[in-house]
């Protein structure tokens, strides 16, 4: 049975209610989230044994997101406690015309502080078949840079399959070095790249030929296969390319799809119109937990796609980060259930 490990950084997040401006009124929603960790809490609720593993403060703060993500049956067990503060970013949903915004302040925290040989790599991957991990990550800090290269070479030198979501974040690469310096190195060790098209030409410096892939807001879905093609021959040691598909009408309707390339067969994904978006954060990391789940349990590449976008569908009507769904729902959606019809 496959045996997942993530690593990244969770914080709190602090929300204005529905799609009030920040501090509009005198509330903020808490809750936690995180890529790795949002990846680990879909792969829990889908019945899979997953590993969240982090360096999180001591304190009431940290006791309550380990809580939380035990809730969901996420193992804990290998987060590193220091004494320090957790990262928080502040979100406020956008409606229409005017866009999402996210605020972080998660410089400092004890992820970020973190170096090489504060984590036991040959123990957390004990038993381990599947390593996962974002460029979300070392953009945060030098530490945590070297700290996530450690850890996938350790996998690597384990026989421990890699998945990275390079995950660009501009207002992350604060500390020196670009993205593209950092993870050009990183992905050497990686087997199961995810991304989108502006990942791709930030954090690998990689781009089609011609223009954008998205022209005029329609996708052209061959430029992707020249762009997962193009990550490929950079890097023999991956062995797939999935790159969403976002066409963005305004904050609350989006298109939404995918497509995968393993070097020889390039799957293209059935296509999702998303309107009334409750909550697109987390949308890529229930991409990446669905995508993992696929490939783990149906052994085929094509629905192990279907079941990623499909999830992260489904996403977008929650709130919070984490996806709150189960395999039979993703299913439902999948063969064509989507009516949001009451189910008695």
């Amino acid at each position: 049975m496959a045996k997942i490990i993530t690593f990244g950084e969770v914080m709190l997040r602090l929300k204005s209610p529905a799609y009030e401006r920040l501090f509009q009124s005198p509330v903020l929603e808490a809750t936690f989230g995180g890529g790795e960790a949002n990846v680990s809490v879909s792969l829990a609720n889908y019945g899979l044994d997953t590993a969240f593993v982090s360096v999180l403060p001591t304190g009431a703060i940290g006791d309550a997101c380990i809580r939380e993500m035990r809730g969901f049956g996420v193992d804990t067990s290998k987060i590193v406690r220091k004494d320090g503060r957790m990262g928080i970013y502040y979100l406020e949903t956008g409606a229409v015309q005017r866009p999402s915004k996210v605020i972080y302040d998660r410089a400092g925290s004890t992820i970020a502080e973190a170096k090489p040989g504060d984590i036991d790599w040959e123990k957390v991957f004990e038993g381990a078949t599947w390593f996962h991990l974002t460029g979300i990550t070392p953009a945060i800090s030098a530490g945590a840079a070297e700290l996530s290269l450690e850890a996938v070479q350790a996998a690597k030198r384990l026989g421990v399959h890699v998945s990275c979501d390079l995950n660009y974040r501009k207002n992350l690469w604060k500390y020196g070095k670009r993205a593209d310096e950092v993870m050009k190195e990183l992905v050497r060790f990686v087997d199961t790249v995810i991304a989108n098209e502006e990942d791709v030409q930030k954090a690998l410096g990689i781009s089609a030929d011609s223009a954008s892939a998205v022209e005029e807001g329609e996708i052209n879905v061959e430029l992707y296969k020249a762009i997962a093609g193009k990550v490929m021959e950079a890097y023999p040691n991956v062995k797939r390319v999935a790159i969403t598909l976002r066409e963005s009408k305004s904050a609350n309707h989006n298109d939404w799809s995918a497509c995968l390339y393993n070097g020889k067969d390039f799957f293209h994904s059935r296509k999702y119109s998303i309107t009334d978006i409750v909550d697109r954060v987390g949308g890529g990391d229930s991409f990446g937990g669905g995508l993992i789940y696929g490939l783990n349990v149906y052994g085929d590449e094509q629905q192990a796609l279907e079941f990623a976008v499909a999830a992260s569908c489904l996403k977008h009507t929650i709130p919070g980060d984490y996806n709150r769904v189960t395999v039979a729902e993703v299913e439902s959606l999948m063969k064509g259930s989507g009516t949001g019809r009451v189910q008695r």
